[in-house]
């Protein structure tokens, strides 16, 4: 399966349950201060905690990676903590693979490395996200019901209080451009 540009779905976590995204444009970041624009396909998301609180998708996400998925490739990696996670994302443009249970950071930050880590960008909440965070071209923490590990806001690039932020600051990119300048 090829996506973004030209890139092929990692098989390392291929999961029969996984719905083919459409293809997509992508997103260009232009930041002042860095020295190349951020060209980012992939959209990559932790469940729990991150678009779902408790097992269930927080409410106004599913519209908001519906737009989303006008413009990336959008992949849910998770633990699925509560068991639900392929089931909430019924109907949602996205790939979805579950982790083992042993060593989630690392299997994660293989997962954005295959997907090409430059055009990326991740959001996260827990301990096991901090690796893709900080190995992505733009990496996103959020603080919401669930908490966050503190590690892993450090390692993020931006910080938001919720999910709906992040989403809406990769559809209004002035957002991100103000807290990534220099």
């Amino acid at each position: 399966m090829m996506f973004g540009r030209g890139r092929q779905l990692p098989r390392l976590f291929s999961n029969p349950f996984t719905t083919i995204p459409s293809q997509s444009d992508m997103i260009t970041l232009n930041i002042p201060g860095q020295e190349s624009p951020l060209e980012i396909d992939h959209l990559v998301l932790d469940f729990n905690g991150t678009i779902a609180c408790d097992g269930q998708i927080i409410p106004g996400v599913r519209e908001l990676l519906a737009r989303c998925a006008r413009h990336l490739t959008i992949h849910v990696i998770t633990a699925d903590t509560n068991g639900h996670a392929r089931t909430e994302l019924a109907g949602i443009d996205c790939t979805f693979t579950r982790i083992p249970d042993n060593d989630q950071d690392q299997a994660k930050l293989d997962f954005v490395k295959q997907l090409g880590a430059t055009s990326c960008a991740c959001i996260g909440n827990g301990r096991n996200d901090r690796l893709m965070l900080r190995e992505a071209a733009l990496g996103m923490a959020v603080l919401q019901a669930e908490g966050a590990f503190p590690a892993t806001l450090l390692d993020a690039d931006a910080i938001f209080p919720s999910i709906l932020d992040a989403l809406n600051s990769l559809r209004k990119t002035n957002r991100l451009i103000a807290t990534l300048r220099n």
